[in-house]
């Protein structure tokens, strides 16, 4: 994820690549192979020729030094492998590796979203990695379970897990002391009597609900919190439209309608309007955290779990998880250098943090310096954690249904159980398109 400027458009359309892009690949779909996978366990760096590896990436906001400088370092500790990185928005990376992939030209290494692995691995991007991990000595023991499983599509592994990153709650903790508040809140019952007394304190807009970006998120959260799912295991229905999604959008609007949030909050301003002083409280990702610290140096923030508003803790996650595509012309030396580079950045994934994530990898979450992270605190969250299925291209049906029926309520064009109703219908319509599309 990256930081507010010219990339926010990235963020919101990373998880909506377009139709267009789904016809274009898999017109490919035939014409690239799996990497093979050679060899026992490596034992040691890399000693075959010199090679240089491509990889490709979408850290292009705040992210991307945390990045470079692990790129940089790994090509510092060793003379044979040299690794150009190639950073692309994300919301055009994802196309941009398919048409690379699919003429020969594609790069060896990669980084992406975890609920865009099903998508790649549907179109032949990405090679599975089950003996990967086998030889890097990776195991589900060392990761969070949701994380570790999150990273395979149709029984085969397809990611190995470099982060978790989700929805935080900020809080300017100038407003709260104002108001009286000395604890963040951690139900709805205790989140709505703080926003009653900012109100009462003068702080007229404390909590702002956007209508996109990332309002579907906000909602996504909800929803399993309130014990819903917002789309069938296999793929073929959206289940969004249940008590648990009215309940969740229901929410949402009553901020509005009691006056804790203006209407009409277009996509990201609430985080503008937070960095401002003109809200007191709001929900954003944790990939916020560097933009904060550069843009907004005197403002009292802070980051905390979001609040159990329904029945049970839950929170939308997303990971980025490390990947190897498929090739024409499968190279051992190539693979075996790019594997040496996967194991570099596992094995130090606690300098990761420096980009404002969390390590994947649990002994990377237990340095002195991330329990010192301002991500630190929403990281003891990472069991209520939820993704999104490994369903292939399930992004591109969340932008086109789900997302616009959150926004309807939101501006109140629609009741929410109508908006989801017909939305949830829409999207089912589409999902068993796709499972035809990708054959499953």
């Amino acid at each position: 994820m990256t930081r507010l400027s010219s990339t926010v458009t990235s963020r919101r359309q990373f998880l909506a690549l377009t139709a267009a892009g789904s016809a274009f690949a898999l017109a490919g779909c035939a014409t690239a192979q799996p990497v093979a996978s050679t060899g026992p366990a490596l034992s040691g760096a890399y000693s075959g020729p010199p090679v240089t590896l491509e990889y490709w990436n979408g850290f292009t906001g705040g992210d991307g030094p945390a990045m470079r400088q692990l790129v940089a370092d790994f090509n510092a500790s060793q003379d044979l492998v040299t690794v150009k990185m190639n950073v692309v928005q994300w919301a055009q990376y994802y196309q941009r590796v398919i048409a690379a992939v699919h003429a020969g030209k594609g790069p060896d290494v990669g980084a992406m979203h975890v609920e865009q692995l099903a998508t790649q691995a549907a179109r032949q991007t990405i090679s599975p990695l089950d003996d990967v991990v086998t030889e890097l000595g990776l195991s589900a023991s060392e990761y969070p379970a949701q994380v570790w499983d999150a990273g395979t599509y149709d029984g085969r592994r397809y990611g190995i897990p470099l982060d978790v990153h989700s929805l935080g709650s900020y809080a300017n903790t100038a407003l709260l002391e104002q108001a009286g508040i000395t604890d963040r809140a951690s139900t709805g019952e205790e989140l709505q009597r703080n926003l009653s007394a900012l109100v009462a304190a003068g702080v007229e807009t404390p909590f702002w609900v956007p209508n996109r970006w990332p309002a579907h998120l906000i909602f996504l959260s909800l929803l399993w919190q309130f014990g819903g799912e917002p789309y069938a295991p296999d793929g073929g229905s959206a289940t969004f439209d249940s008590d648990a999604g009215v309940q969740a959008l229901t929410w949402m609007t009553q901020n509005i309608d009691q006056g804790f949030s203006p209407p009409n909050v277009a996509p990201d301003s609430q985080y503008t309007a937070f960095k401002n002083g003109e809200g007191a409280v709001t929900w954003d990702g944790i990939w916020q955290i560097n933009d904060l610290q550069a843009t907004a140096p005197d403002l009292r923030w802070s980051l905390a779990p979001i609040p159990t508003v329904g029945t049970e803790p839950a929170v939308w996650a997303n990971s980025h998880q490390l990947v190897l595509f498929r090739s024409r012309t499968p190279d051992d030396n190539r693979l075996l250098a790019s594997k040496a580079f996967l194991r570099y950045l596992t094995d130090n994934s606690a300098a990761w943090a420096a980009a404002g994530m969390i390590p994947a990898r649990s002994e990377a979450r237990e340095t002195p310096e991330f329990r010192a992270s301002p991500q630190a605190a929403v990281a003891d969250a990472i069991p209520s954690m939820r993704f999104l299925p490994t369903v292939a291209a399930v992004g591109e049906v969340q932008a086109q249904t789900l997302e616009t029926a959150v926004a309807d309520s939101v501006l109140g064009r629609a009741e929410p159980a109508a908006a989801l109703s017909a939305a949830a219908e829409r999207a089912t319509a589409l999902m068993q398109g796709n499972l035809q599309k990708f054959e499953r």
